[in-house]
């Protein structure tokens, strides 16, 4: 009986190994990175799209007599971002490497029309320019530019990155450098932080020496500390950060400067476990500002609860789980680095966003990626995940497997007629 028992035991035990065998096989297929981006983006951009119409009905009814404004230009941007998305992810390569350079001079160009009469400021931040109802935000482009010009430096640098000053000065003096200044010319820190991370990530993935980190950081300390210091009302928002006595019940700072991160925080706390509800926020109703741009984050806490708000954070880090994946099987040094740019950008915004509304950071201002409104940051961002699919594409049999389920489909559907006709 014992024997029996074992080979009973054996069997039960082969179907759970081979199905364990199989998801791990798909997990090392060549299309998993490719459609786990293309699963994890068109997941927040549709949350993103449904929080946004939920968020902004409020204030929509009460600008435009229509509870469905902000939503419908964002739906018109998800459009053309698709649209983006599907153009850069059929590029090859060779196109990146050979648009690289132009991307880094068109960045330039259109931050310098933001100190022009083109220009103008939102919100305390000089960081748009407009020609008649169209406007853009160069520094969301300026990302797309410095990804794939640093990549291309930092390729052809290959060899000689042992030495600090073949990694730093081709990199960081004429391109990030400068792009760093013109955008804090319009007082927009959120984006420069985003901007040094993007080159920190780059530079982290090129291999270079750790100890150059701990300098660099040091010296980032410093220069962050000094622009917080200038213009606009940072430095109060950090000293409220780091002592919320300040924002006590009944002080000016709780209905000034505090305003948007208590009522932020109040969100999240009405939503509890499951949420009030969808559609069913209080906070939106002129009690939180940006409700449905860089607060976002709290409306989906409100009313999907904490679930909801775990659901957002596990798809960031699926995104990342796919952005290491492309990292590790590649072979190009270039697209390692493109890769570690882009994913850098996404993931720090999005800690930089999440963390200022649950309290772990300063308001800084800078909107969630996919989900927040706003047409240049989710064009831009779906333009980037675009780069990252035609980075997947280029896996060894990854665009031949995708290319074969099509026919593979026809000859199915070709084959259920022929079927039907026998039983018969």
């Amino acid at each position: 009986m014992s024997s029996s028992a074992s080979t009973s035991r054996r069997a039960g035990t082969r179907p759970a190994r081979t199905r364990i065998e199989q998801w791990t096989a798909r997990f090392e297929s060549p299309t998993t990175t490719y459609y786990l981006l293309l699963g994890v983006i068109s997941l927040l951009v549709g949350i993103g799209l449904v929080m946004v119409l939920s968020a902004s009905m409020i204030v929509s009814l009460r600008e435009n007599d229509s509870s469905f404004t902000i939503f419908l230009k964002q739906f018109v941007f998800a459009l053309a971002g698709g649209a983006a998305l599907w153009w850069a992810s059929r590029r090859s390569v060779l196109f990146w490497k050979r648009f690289a350079l132009p991307a880094v001079l068109v960045s330039f160009v259109l931050l310098g029309l933001v100190l022009t009469p083109l220009g103008f400021g939102f919100q305390g931040n000089r960081n748009w320019i407009g020609v008649g109802s169209l406007s853009v935000q160069p520094s969301e482009i300026a990302k797309i530019g410095l990804v794939l010009g640093g990549a291309l430096v930092l390729e052809r640098k290959r060899e000689l990155l042992g030495s600090i000053k073949h990694a730093l000065v081709p990199l960081v003096a004429p391109i990030a450098l400068g792009m760093v200044l013109l955008v804090m010319l319009g007082n927009d820190l959120g984006t420069a932080m985003v901007i040094v991370a993007i080159v920190v990530g780059m530079l982290f993935a090129a291999g270079i020496q750790l100890r150059w980190f701990v300098l660099g950081g040091g010296v980032l300390a410093v220069l962050g500390f000094l622009a917080a210091s200038i213009g606009n009302n940072r430095m109060e928002r950090i000293q409220v950060w780091l002592d919320p006595a300040q924002c006590a019940p009944g002080t000016e700072s709780f209905y000034g400067i505090c305003r948007q991160s208590i009522h932020g925080r109040y969100a999240l706390a009405d939503g509890g476990w499951l949420g009030v509800g969808l559609g069913a926020s209080r906070e939106k109703w002129g009690w939180l500002a940006e409700p449905y741009n860089d607060f976002i984050f709290a409306i989906i806490g409100e009313e999907l609860g904490l679930l909801g708000t775990l659901a957002i954070l596990a798809l960031f880090a699926a995104f990342a789980l796919a952005g290491l994946r492309l990292v590790t099987r590649t072979d190009d040094f270039f697209v390692r680095i493109a890769t570690a740019g882009i994913c850098t950008w996404v993931l720090v915004q999005a800690i930089i966003n999440i963390g200022a509304v649950i309290g772990m950071l300063p308001v800084i201002g800078v909107p969630l990626p996919f989900v927040s409104s706003g047409g240049s940051s989710l064009v831009t961002s779906m333009l980037a995940v675009g780069v990252l699919l035609s980075f997947a594409r280029a896996e060894p049999g990854c665009s031949e497997m995708i290319a074969a389920k099509p026919s593979r489909a026809r000859a199915l559907l070709a084959r259920f007629p022929s079927r039907r006709t026998s039983t018969r």
